[in-house]
Order: C-alpha cells, then sequence, then structure tokens
C-alpha cells in the first residue's frame, strides 16, 4: 500500500499524478562525489543510478539498509561504467534487491507508466483487455472497462478482434495487438469484430481518456433483504468519491445491510483507505504508521460515516495492504463479519518517485499496524469466519464473472447468512446496525 503511489499485486497487484514525490538530483550528499565522477555522470546513466541510491538512502524505511554498506555502495555503483540505461537498470536491481524488501523496486518507464496509470485512477486508449487464445491463436476482448471508449462503441467481453486498422490480428503477438491499439487521444482505431451468432462488423472506437471505475455496486434482494453489494477493485485516487456514491445511492434504495467485497484489491493508496474506513465507522482507531525514526502517525475515525448497517466483509490471500488496513479498521472496531481466508499480509508503505528519464522508484518508508498494534507483515489477517473457495468454485467465478456475488459463490453466500440472521435480531429490537457497528 502506498502513501504516494500504487502497491499492487494483480492487473491490479494487487501499487500517481499529484501524489507523486519529485527528487533533486545531487540533493544529499554530492560533495562526496569526486569531480571527474560528476563529469562523466552528464547525460549518464550513472545519474538514475546515483537518483536512486539517493532516495533509498534518505527514505528506506531500514536504517541499517539490510546490514548493507550503503556508503560503500554507492561508491561501486558509480565507479562502474555503464554502456546503456539497460545495464544500469540491472545494476539499480541487483542493488535494490541487497536491502531484502520485495517493496521497494525499480520500474522501468513503461512499467511506471502503467503504475501512475492504475494509481490515478485514470487511463487512455480504448478501454478493452485483451489475451489470446493459445489454441487458436484467435484474439479476444476479456473485458471491456467500464464508461470507455470501447463500452459507448458496443464492445463486448468474448468478442474476437480480426483486424486492427485493416491489419489481421492472426499475424500479431499481444504485445504487437496493445500496440497497435495505442494512438494518440482523439483519434479513431477501426477493429473488425466477430462475435458469436453474428456476422462480422467493423467498429470505430475513438482513444480518449476517462475514469477507470474503482467501485461496482449492485442491490441485491436476498430472501426478505436488500442488500447492498460493493465491489472494491483498488484504492486508486477515485475510489473513495466513487465509494461515498454507491453507498449513497444504495442507501437510498432502502439497502439492511451490505456486502464489501475486497476480494482480490492489492491495495493502493494509504488516504484513500483512511478515508474509505471513516465511511464505515464513525469512531475508534484506523491504522498506525511508523517512520524510519520510531515516529507514529495514528489515523482515526472522525465521526463522519455514511451508514451504521451490518456490514460483512469478504477477503482473501489476495486482499492486500490497502485492502487489510481496511479490513483490519473494521473487524478491530467491531464494525463488520470478516469473511473468507487469510489476506496477502503486507504491512509497510511505500513511496513512489518519478526519476530523471522517465523510470520510477517505489520505496518502502514505514510499516502500519492495525489498532491492536499486531504486525500483519507476512501474516495478514485472519477473517472472524474462514469460508474458502473450492478448487471448482474458484475456476467457475474465473471463467464467469457475472457469477461472482451469487448463489455460485459461497463466501458470498455465507455474508448473506450472516447479514440474514443479524437481520433477524434487529427486526425484534427495531434497529438495524446496532448488532455490527
Amino acid at each position: 500500500m502506498n502513501q504516494s503511489g500504487n502497491e499492487s499485486s494483480r492487473k491490479k497487484h494487487p501499487l500517481l499524478k499529484s501524489f507523486l514525490a519529485s527528487f533533486a538530483i545531487g540533493g544529499f550528499l554530492t560533495s562526496s562525489i569526486p569531480l571527474q565522477a560528476r563529469a562523466e555522470m552528464v547525460d549518464s546513466p550513472k545519474v538514475v543510478v546515483d537518483e536512486v541510491w539517493q532516495i533509498i538512502n534518505h527514505e528506506f524505511v531500514d536504517r541499517n539498509f539490510n546490514r548493507i554498506d550503503w556508503i560503500k555502495k554507492r561508491e561501486e555503483l558509480l565507479e562502474k561504467n555503464y554502456s546503456s540505461k539497460k545495464q544500469a537498470y540491472r545494476a539499480i536491481n541487483q542493488a535494490l534487491k541487497e536491502l531484502g524488501d520485495p517493496y521497494t523496486r525499480f520500474l522501468p518507464p513503461e512499467q511506471f507508466e502503467t503504475l501512475t496509470s492504475q494509481t490515478s485512477g485514470e487511463v487512455s486508449g480504448v478501454g478493452i483487455r485483451i489475451a489470446i487464445d493459445p489454441r487458436t491463436q484467435d484474439l479476444y476482448i476479456i473485458e471491456t472497462i467500464r464508461q470507455s471508449p470501447a463500452e459507448e462503441a458496443g464492445l463486448q467481453r468474448g468478442d474476437r478482434i480480426v483486424r486492427i486498422d485493416g491489419k489481421p490480428t492472426a499475424l500479431m503477438d499481444l504485445d504487437q495487438a496493445s500496440e497497435a491499439l495505442k494512438g494518440e487521444l482523439g483519434t479513431d482505431v477501426n477493429l473488425e469484430i466477430a462475435r458469436r451468432g453474428k456476422p462480422a462488423f467493423n467498429v470505430s472506437v475513438t482513444r480518449a481518456q476517462f475514469e477507470v471505475p474503482s467501485v461496482d455496486f449492485a442491490m441485491k434482494r436476498e430472501g426478505e433483504l436488500n442488500i447492498g453489494y460493493i465491489k472494491l477493485e483498488e484504492f486508486s485516487s477515485h475510489a473513495a468519491e466513487q465509494m461515498q456514491k454507491a453507498i449513497r445511492e444504495l442507501n437510498q434504495q432502502k439497502a439492511q445491510g451490505f456486502v464489501l467485497d475486497l476480494r482480490g484489491n492489492p491495495g493502493g493508496l494509504l488516504f484513500a483507505s483512511v478515508d474509505i474506513a471513516r465511511m464505515w465507522m464513525s469512531q475508534g482507531e484506523i491504522v498506525d504508521i511508523v517512520d524510519r525514526q520510531g515516529g507514529h502517525q495514528t489515523f482515526s475515525a472522525d465521526n463522519s460515516a455514511i451508514t451504521d448497517l451490518p456490514l460483512v466483509v469478504l477477503v482473501d490471500g489476495d486482499s492486500a495492504s490497502a485492502s487489510e488496513i481496511l479490513a483490519g479498521a473494521l473487524k478491530e472496531n467491531s464494525r463488520a463479519t470478516i469473511v473468507g481466508t487469510n489476506t496477502f499480509g503486507k504491512g509497510t508503505v511505500q513511496s513512489v518517485h518519478s526519476l530523471s528519464d522517465g523510470s520510477g522508484l517505489a520505496v518502502t518508508i514505514s510499516r502500519y499496524y492495525p489498532p491492536s498494534g499486531t504486525n500483519i507483515n507476512k501474516k495478514g489477517i485472519a477473517p472472524d469466519i474462514v469460508q474458502a473457495l473450492t478448487r471448482e468454485e474458484q475456476y467457475l467465478l474465473s471463467q464467469d464473472p457475472s457469477l461472482i456475488a451469487t448463489k455460485a459463490d459461497s463466501q458470498y453466500s455465507k455474508a448473506i447468512a450472516i447479514l440474514r440472521t443479524v437481520g433477524k435480531l434487529n427486526h425484534n429490537n427495531n434497529s438495524y446496525g446496532s448488532i455490527l457497528k
């Protein structure tokens, strides 16, 4: 989970625009570089190497640098001659590996661009995710992003892309197809589509910048109860406002309880997790952040909760980072029942920096603890009620996502059973929300 960026564990994982932390080259210890070495660094890959070293030296949470002599490491890095950026990148990766922290990592320009889009919650393009069927080598749309140009053009999951701007996709690999779909904002890409049960047709899609929904929600009638179901994909910069909208709309539709689905959510922005926790909690501590000097920054609820209705939270082994902050706060303040399997176990916070050549660096700057003070790193959060999906269920839900949060989803069914019990208890007391709050 990032303070200034995103820690990912999916498409996801799964981690900036105004959230990016900038870094001044040579801002620290530059006087220790010999004059000749400083001259050699101009327009050299060594510039990025030293930027990375400086950020780690200034911010890395472990002041002992995993028992590495970090000053000596700088000398070693700057003594080398790098014939290319790739060679410098390999040296950076090796140096970071020695720190023993998988979340402090270097991001080449393309990966950094993906990260910034993911965390900002905005992307540019047509708005589809594609895959190649290994059996037939056909190119398919596996997801059409909501509110994207592709959705507006009527493209659907399962559509086969036959040609892109007249070029047959049979001759393309996945990277080539992705590149063919890219282009300047406002320009069109022409796709020939084959859809089951229909003749092939052409559709023109205009590339645009659009907000990626982090929240999906629906009112579900489960027997005698109206259940507000909310799926939170990741904690992007737009996640809190989208969550607020979801809760309020479901309240207006007379929800009697909520299921908050954090399964597969890799995390994201720290402040998004705090803001969202406050929507569910009126009081109580949310998270304690501890920096490398031992300083504490504690975030608590501020009496701004939107609802106190009964709440069940679904988690799994891919619920990480900011998801664990939210789940931990709701669990330990007795605000929700947690259902599923043990969460991922990532108890650190990263800051993300842009570097001078378009690459980036994620560096672990602090550790976080739920209200109990328990260290969840590499341990995760245990659910109140353990409910694992069978392999058959996992396969079925992955092949047909429309079955998620239905009777085919045993974790969701368990959540409904809990809410039904709470609903009956509260009905007898003429009050909703008092049991799980």
